[in-house]
């Protein structure tokens, strides 16, 4: 990368022993990289014939707050459906907020025309979840990764050809393969010129919309060191988009999670993988498998301290294994989302009042320092979500504090 960046003189090397931290001392007054507020996308449905008009919104995204800071790795995690993506594509500007405010650096972009929003293009950039449509087929790797800089007019010392093989070599790739296509390559190298295309602007922030959700697992772990080494060594912020909590864990300082266009919890890695206090969070917890040790059953002849998967509701076991919470029912539509709490429909400790009164995504008595949480009846803050079972598959453990080959 260049060598007159500043970002990366204060970054620690790549053999750091932990998740990067760059934005975990902070003052709590510094100013954010991002701000989200209120940031709603409704799309509208239309019908009719032969005369179609509008008869509906899918509300994707509403009313969201978040703030993303210098350096820091924040995570964005929820189910199927539920408007990460869209939220990505919001932060980046490729989508225009129906209401709500947007700012960069403090300077609003909430409806910055094209011309206005060019020189903050090349600060933020995204990583798209399919490297296989989100890559040319017509152009080859070398054009794929100097087109950023083409359209910015920007000429590196040495050249963009000497740029696009420094790139390629950062993420892993033989320079050589400068005029190759992407169908010469697998699923995990597309996603490495992916990374090496966001990287050629050298940006402040990067939305990586869930970017290894499409490739196997052994390639999911080169990908996402890929990316933590990135951060370590360059300083630049990431919005981690994933519905994968182990991933996310493994890549955030923060997270929020996000239900039916709602973030109904947000605070620090620790505090909402340990002690989340949303229903939500806890029953998305509780479905990561879990292992268990058992050496009472007479019908196993397997050693004894040998790892089983604990069964739904079964507890027991030197570590006492948790019961699985099931949700009732499916997942409201966004086109009429329930009044009050979006959650309400599927919640066990849902009451009057939240079918009447949406909660405000606030700190609660008992949350740390930075936990926010929309709910009316939380869970109590002793109860634990054994956060220490929502760990890597065995090949990203393998992979766990390597540097990216």
């Amino acid at each position: 990368m260049s060598e007159d960046r500043t970002r990366a003189a204060s970054a620690p090397g790549p053999d750091a022993e932990a998740a990067p931290e760059p934005g975990g001392n902070r003052p709590p007054d510094t100013e954010p990289l991002l701000r989200a507020e209120g940031l709603t996308k409704h799309f509208p449905v239309t019908g009719g014939f032969p005369i179609r008009r509008t008869v509906g919104e899918v509300k994707a995204v509403s009313g969201i707050d978040l703030t993303v800071h210098e350096g820091e790795s924040f995570g964005l995690v929820g189910e199927s459906g539920c408007g990460k993506s869209t939220t990505g594509r919001l932060l980046t500007r490729l989508l225009e907020p129906s209401a709500g405010t947007l700012t960069y650096r403090g300077r609003d972009i909430t409806h910055a025309s094209r011309r206005q929003l060019a020189p903050v293009r090349s600060e933020i950039q995204m990583i798209f979840q399919d490297p296989y449509s989100s890559l040319n087929p017509r152009q080859t790797v070398g054009s794929i990764i100097r087109g950023p800089m083409e359209i910015n007019g920007i000429d590196p010392p040495g050249g963009r050809e000497r740029r696009v093989r420094e790139l390629l070599e950062t993420v892993g790739l033989n320079p050589e393969h400068y005029n190759r296509f992407p169908h010469e390559f697998s699923g995990g190298q597309r996603q490495r010129i992916g990374v090496a295309r966001a990287l050629a602007l050298e940006p402040r922030l990067i939305i990586a919309d869930e970017p290894v959700s499409a490739l196997d697992v052994s390639i999911q772990a080169q990908v996402v060191n890929l990316l933590r080494k990135v951060q370590r060594e360059l300083g630049i912020a990431f919005v981690f988009i994933a519905h994968d909590l182990a991933v996310v864990r493994h890549f955030s300082q923060r997270v929020a999670v996000m239900y039916l266009g709602k973030i109904v919890e947000l605070g620090d890695r620790e505090s909402i993988y340990v002690r989340p206090r949303h229903p939500y969070t806890h029953a998305l917890l509780s479905a990561v498998p879990e292992a268990v040790l058992r050496d009472d059953d007479p019908g196993d002849s397997s050693e004894p301290g040998a790892e089983h998967p604990a069964a739904d509701g079964e507890s027991g076991g030197p570590h006492g294994a948790r019961q699985r919470i099931r949700l009732a029912g499916d997942v409201p539509s966004p086109v009429d989302p329930p009044s009050g709490c979006r959650f309400r429909t599927r919640c066990w400790k849902a009451r009057e009042r939240c079918a009447t009164e949406e909660p405000p995504l606030t700190r609660i008595p008992g949350n740390a320092e930075g936990h926010l949480t929309a709910c009316h009846f939380p869970e109590e803050g002793t109860t634990a979500a054994r956060g220490a079972d929502v760990v890597l598959d065995t090949a990203l453990q393998a992979l766990e504090g390597s540097s990216t080959p």
